[in-house]
């Protein structure tokens, strides 16, 4: 859980900062973000947040 809030708030600062230098413009952003609520409803969801999980895990491990 603190995994998934941390990245939830990393992409949300990106998509924000995207948006903020207009490299991307609204309805982009929009887009985004619709896609990845969406997204998190659809049984894709659970592969994605164990391999989130399983890469953090891995990176934990390595880092000295």
């Amino acid at each position: 859980m603190v995994v998934t809030v941390s990245l939830v708030l990393l992409f949300g600062a990106l998509l924000a900062f995207l948006l903020k230098v207009g490299s991307i413009k609204a309805g982009v952003c929009f887009v985004a973000v619709m896609f990845g609520f969406l997204l998190a409803s659809t049984g894709a969801s659970g592969p994605i947040n164990h391999a989130i999980d399983g890469t953090a895990h891995t990176i934990a491990q390595w880092h000295p």
